[in-house]
């Protein structure tokens, strides 16, 4: 590993990373350590400050680059408890997991506050000689006379940063990777709109409510109740504050004609997330638009001295079973900084040499994960699983668990029938999407 150095400012840049989230801080690490001049652009006052999400982030990804990062990072709670919950207005079933081993190392998911998280990152990237320029928006890219990126402008009194390579880490509707014609017209229908509240309850009574102890965590993952408009919420424990949410469909929302908050309010009320929440402050809300279209919408990556990480490139598994980004987006951002490293070290930056970027993520599981699970936005986001699935596993349940003395109890399959009739489900369609999810997840 080539030590960090403290790049010259006034040289010009191998290159230049554009905003500072986990894809962003990820790749100026990776550039920085193999000895490159990298500079990380951030338009908030400093990493993080606009984001006030507490979810959950899988750190595994961080081993080989951080070993430490499990004694480091601004850990809210690690996750022993993951829930899913099926929802109808007054019903809920739950497949509810206890992992005790989660909570020692090597783990498997935290909560954390993204204002801390991607700061701390950031930092870290800061501490292997990346130079980190806070409030300064990029509102555009540079291109030499050939075509190839040269680097972007500011709104900087300084004006442009020209860069060998520049890393788009923009987030979601990128602006960059539009203006490069890598990015299409934004489409609805393969987005998602996430609302929060952080909701303040104290320690002892997160611990108590949700059966935890000491940096023990919980995660539950919903699906139904969301007025017909496709979608889910969650609700995640930190140290002292709780996260409930709703992640809709936006084109589910301008046909319901029905405001975001007015679905988080309802799955706050409902008779199985209501205790939980009793008592508590709202301390924060946040509104953000999520990349929903998976592998199959994935813009191109690469061009003549550009590369496009994270949530900018529309890497987030949205995949029903798991609801991830951040672990993403840094795998992409490492993958982005080591296939600029290499590119810069050839003296060849052209879309050709930074081709490996994408080969890269393919034999990792960014890639590898979003083209298996190509099929699960189809079907996690049907209307079928979204609202009438639901309603037929809770009246199914709650069939199977009514003491019907002193008539005798009915069989699962009269149940099966009898909750398929009820909740407008043919025998066969339940048959056809069991066999597509299981080719979808097997």
């Amino acid at each position: 590993m080539t030590p960090p150095h403290t790049p010259d400012p006034d040289a010009p840049l191998d290159a230049v990373v554009v905003g500072a989230g986990p894809a962003g801080a990820a790749a100026a690490l990776e550039l920085a350590r193999a000895g490159r001049s990298v500079t990380l652009l951030e338009r908030g006052p400093y990493p993080g400050s606009k984001n006030v999400y507490g979810g959950v982030v899988y750190g595994r990804v961080l081993d080989d680059v951080l070993p430490h990062w499990r004694d480091e990072a601004p850990v809210q709670r690690w996750v022993v408890r993951r829930s899913t919950m099926l929802l109808t207005a007054q019903r809920a079933l739950s497949a509810d997991l206890r992992a005790q081993d989660w909570g020692a190392p090597p783990h498997n998911g935290m909560t954390a506050y993204r204002a801390d998280f991607d700061s701390w990152l950031a930092h870290k990237a800061v501490a292997a000689g990346a130079r980190l320029l806070t409030s300064t928006v990029a509102t555009g890219l540079l291109r030499d006379p050939t075509g190839s990126f040269t680097g972007v402008r500011t709104d900087r009194p300084a004006g442009d940063l020209t860069a060998r390579v520049v890393i788009a880490c923009d987030g979601v509707n990128s602006f960059l990777a539009k203006q490069a014609g890598l990015l299409p017209a934004a489409d609805t229908a393969h987005h998602t709109l996430g609302v929060k509240e952080v909701i303040g309850l104290g320690r002892d009574t997160i611990d108590e409510r949700f059966g935890l102890r000491g940096t023990d965590g919980a995660d539950i993952e919903m699906l139904g109740h969301t007025r017909g408009i496709p979608g889910g919420g969650f609700l995640y424990t930190n140290t002292d504050t709780v996260a409930v949410g709703a992640v809709l469909s936006l084109t589910g929302l301008a046909q319901a004609g029905v405001r975001p908050e007015e679905v988080l309010t309802d799955l706050k009320r409902h008779p199985a997330i209501a205790p939980y929440l009793r008592g508590g402050t709202v301390e924060e809300y946040s509104a953000h638009l999520i990349p929903e279209g998976g592998y199959d919408r994935m813009p191109r990556l690469v061009d003549d001295g550009l590369l496009i990480a994270g949530d900018a490139a529309g890497m987030t598994l949205a995949a029903g079973i798991w609801l991830e980004g951040v672990n993403f987006a840094i795998g992409s951002g490492l993958a982005a900084g080591r296939a600029a490293a290499n590119a810069l070290a050839t003296g060849d930056v052209s879309a050709r040499a930074l081709a490996p970027y994408r080969r890269d993520l393919e034999s990792t599981f960014v890639l590898a994960d979003h083209k298996r699970l190509r099929g699960a936005p189809g079907l996690v986001l049907s209307d079928r699983v979204q609202h009438r699935y639901p309603h037929l596993l809770t009246d199914l349940a709650h069939g199977v668990f009514t003491v019907t003395n002193p008539e005798p109890k009915p069989g699962i399959a009269a149940l099966l029938r009898r909750s398929a009739r009820r909740n407008g489900v043919r025998l066969r369609h339940l048959a056809a999407d069991a066999w597509r999810a299981w080719r979808v997840f097997r």
